[in-house]
């Protein structure tokens, strides 16, 4: 099974209309959605309608027992975070302050303070007889997204059935969940947009592929808002050896079927045309 990531520098550059029409040219058997601060590729997908749900424990969070805790405020002056508040009598923590160091437990004198796994999120695998789309929310405030990131791609990868391709939509930007999302794909197509910002994006992806070896190509959404950018956005891709494999004209349509739950690929519009042939040139890229 290959695995195709789709990544952009920045959010809205159409990265996930791109992937939700890939899933339609393809009729991929396996998806999975890694922007799990953000995920919306569920909406535009035929989903089975009970998905499993796994809770995902994050870092370990602080847990103050009011019956024991006699309002020292000692918890409070050793927390460096500012995550233990006055309440009352006594103290309470505030979970989105709270970073799970445990000094508060440590000199806590009446071991009021005890460390807990934290729920960060939650993570849900639809599947079916022929198909599996895993999926996952990290809640607001928390960590780990890289890891919640690296379970969201085994549960496809572990479930999935036999098929020639799997399309993983990723996060945006560089950070940690797309260096989660960069390991252990075939390849990484990059939405690139034409502006003086998106080309600064693109450069960044590309050095942080680079880093793990996963090869990349790269496509540019609304070419026709500055052909200038896109002329130059070809050009970095010919120096640097980068498969250029087209352009996505600004289209009215998307917003369109966006708005109605719908997926490009099922609209007859002339971006959705071009989204096909961008399709076409990266599966031969991976030998599809």
């Amino acid at each position: 099974m290959k695995k195709l990531l789709l990544l952009s520098g920045k959010g809205g550059t159409g990265k996930t209309t791109t992937a939700a029409a890939f899933l339609r040219f393809a009729k991929a058997k396996a998806a999975a959605d890694c922007d799990v601060d953000a995920p919306n590729l569920h909406l535009v997908t035929d989903l089975s309608p009970q998905p499993e749900i796994t809770d995902f424990l994050g870092g370990d969070k602080a847990v103050i027992d009011s019956a024991k805790c006699v309002g020292c405020g000692l918890c409070a002056e050793k927390c460096r975070f500012n995550a233990l508040e006055k309440d009352g009598r006594h103290y309470r923590v505030n979970e989105f302050a709270c970073e799970g160091c445990g000094v508060c437990a440590y000199v806590c004198p009446q071991q009021a303070v005890t460390l807990h796994e934290d729920v960060a999120g939650e993570q849900r695998l639809y599947r079916s007889d022929t198909s599996v789309f895993s999926t996952a929310t990290l809640k607001m405030g928390r960590g780990n997204s890289g890891k919640l990131v690296t379970n969201v791609k085994l549960a496809m990868a572990q479930k999935a059935p036999e098929c020639p391709l799997a399309i993983i939509d990723g996060s945006p930007g560089i950070g940690c969940p797309v260096i989660a999302s960069l390991s252990g794909v075939d390849l990484a197509l990059i939405v690139a947009e034409p502006s003086l910002s998106g080309i600064s994006d693109l450069t960044r992806l590309v050095r942080s592929a680079s880093i793990f070896r996963t090869g990349v190509a790269v496509c540019v959404n609304k070419w026709d808002a500055s052909p200038a950018n896109t002329a130059a956005i070809e050009d970095f891709c010919r120096e640097n050896n980068i498969p250029f494999v087209g352009r996505v004209p600004y289209d009215k349509s998307a917003s369109a079927a966006i708005n109605e739950g719908k997926s490009l690929a099922d609209i007859d519009c002339p971006a959705r045309d071009a989204l096909y042939a961008i399709f076409v040139k990266t599966s031969e890229l991976l030998g599809l």
